[in-house]
């Protein structure tokens, strides 16, 4: 369980890291990442607490939803939940596609590549659950892990025999907006709350979660700071958005070599693959519920336990011997009751066919959305992860547990959710209009001095790497 909540936190989300540290400098991405971990942490075991105290028949975060607010936190929590489970495999088919590119120059175009892999990755997401792709998971984080060691190494070894003479990375200008920015990032970095039913359904100790999430998204912080300071400190506010086009291009003053790039691509296609299908499982669970009735369970075993109580005379030991048996063979039958649901006659026929029209989606829209993948992951980030993984875990923990949640933790929890929405409503907005409102005409020619890298205050550095001294020297701001 622990490989699948790395598996899907430790992902996509990391190639942005360096970038937020070029928008909002040392001390503000800093401080931006170290907020966002303790709210994230804490919102996710908020949710896996509550999960801990629900009835049996809670199965997933919209039953939860409405196990603690009712119909209404049902509806905010399937939709957001869907809308998640929807857009970040869209994002991870068009990352995948500007990957293909990469490795296959003058081949396909991006649009024919997210085809070629929304069918390659058809067999993934027939595995009916993620109990039975443990394995595949772990593959999948052991391929980010490998992806952004050699991108980094590519990337500071390059940097370090161009810059002989010692020159100084320039700093970005931070300001509200940049700052504010990061936040689509990093929610999307640590969205783990979607797979945490699923995961606990499928633990056969629930009660550990909690001390799961804690050691997993620790040690995944750390390793997010690691690869943001790293991979900053060789260029700047210079670098991309997205680490593994850092090293991609010639834009940064260097061409890497082509072995080690293809390498690192294949290496991130590889956890894109595992992770598309372990993000879009809850989502196909729910449609599966909604569209076919599967996966509805009713309180069977809390009936059971309080009938045969109500007719034992007195709790002695023969009844409590008689009732064990049947105790432990229903947390079997619960552990398992998933994957017994696919294996009845004619239900996984119809699961798979519902699966491939959901990829089929998926993939028409990541053809739409081809140019726009950093404001997908911003806006995704932003808005549907941030609600359904941080802000709506806290308010269920505060309204299940009420007055058992102390006073300093309740302010913290407060604090913790009016940030949170006010930043995913600000970036949402910022994220949202280039998505959706997408500039028309005919795209500008390309020049050799365009602007290439934004992140960098206005003048010289936004368009020739640092280590071009004499450019930066002579530069004249242009006449517009």
């Amino acid at each position: 369980m622990s490989f699948s909540l790395f598996c899907c936190v430790y992902g996509i989300g990391t190639l942005g890291m360096p970038g937020n540290y070029a928008r909002a400098g040392y001390f503000w991405a800093t401080l931006a990442l170290v907020f966002m971990a303790a709210v994230n942490t804490y919102a996710t075991v908020c949710l896996s607490k509550v999960m801990l105290e629900a009835p049996k028949n809670v199965r997933t975060m919209g039953d939860l939803g409405e196990f603690v607010l009712g119909c209404t936190g049902r509806w905010l929590m399937t939709i957001t939940q869907i809308m998640t489970c929807i857009l970040v495999p869209i994002a991870f088919l068009v990352l995948g596609g500007i990957m293909c590119t990469i490795m296959f120059p003058d081949s396909y175009h991006t649009t024919t590549w997210i085809i070629i892999m929304g069918l390659s990755l058809l067999p993934v997401t027939l595995i009916p659950t993620l109990k039975e792709g443990a394995g595949a998971a772990a593959a999948g984080a052991f391929g980010t892990i490998v992806a952004d060691a050699i991108a980094l190494y590519l990337l500071v070894d390059n940097m370090h025999d161009l810059n002989t003479a010692g020159v100084a990375t320039p700093k970005p200008d931070p300001g509200f907006k940049q700052v504010a920015t990061t936040f689509g990032n990093l929610a999307l970095a640590y969205g783990a709350g979607i797979v945490i039913p699923a995961l606990q359904r499928d633990h056969s100790d629930p009660t550990r979660m909690p001390r799961i999430i804690y050691v997993t998204l620790g040690v995944i912080s750390v390793c997010f700071m690691i690869v943001a300071i790293t991979g900053v400190s060789a260029v700047g506010c210079q670098i991309p958005g997205n680490l593994l086009f850092a090293i991609a291009g010639s834009k940064n003053g260097f061409l890497a070599n082509r072995g080690g790039v293809i390498l690192a691509m294949l290496a991130m296609q590889l956890h894109v693959t595992i992770a598309f299908a372990v993000i879009m499982t809850p989502g196909f669970y729910i449609l599966e519920r909604v569209i076919f009735g599967l996966h509805k369970h009713n309180f069977t075993l809390e009936a059971e336990v309080e009938t045969g109580y109500d007719k034992a005379e007195t709790p002695g030991a023969a009844a409590n011997k008689d009732a064990e048996p049947l105790a432990i063979a229903g947390e079997v039958e619960a552990h398992d009751r998933d994957a017994a649901t696919y294996r009845q006659p004619g239900v996984y026929p119809k699961v798979a066919a519902l699966r491939v029209v959901i990829v089929a989606a998926a993939v028409a829209i990541a053809c739409a959305w081809e140019e726009r993948l950093l404001d997908l992951l911003d806006f995704t980030g932003a808005s549907c992860i941030a609600v359904s993984c941080m802000i709506l875990p806290m308010v269920f923990y505060l309204k299940h547990f009420g007055n058992r949640v102390s006073v300093p933790e309740r302010v913290w929890a407060y604090f913790a959710i009016l940030a949170t929405l006010f930043l995913a409503v600000y970036a949402t907005v910022l994220a949202a209009d280039p998505l959706f409102n997408p500039p028309t005409g005919p795209a500008p020619q390309p020049k050799w001095d365009n602007v290439k890298f934004s992140f960098c205050p206005a003048g010289s550095y936004q368009h020739i790497t640092f280590t071009n001294v004499s450019y930066h020297k002579n530069f004249t701001s242009p006449l517009y």
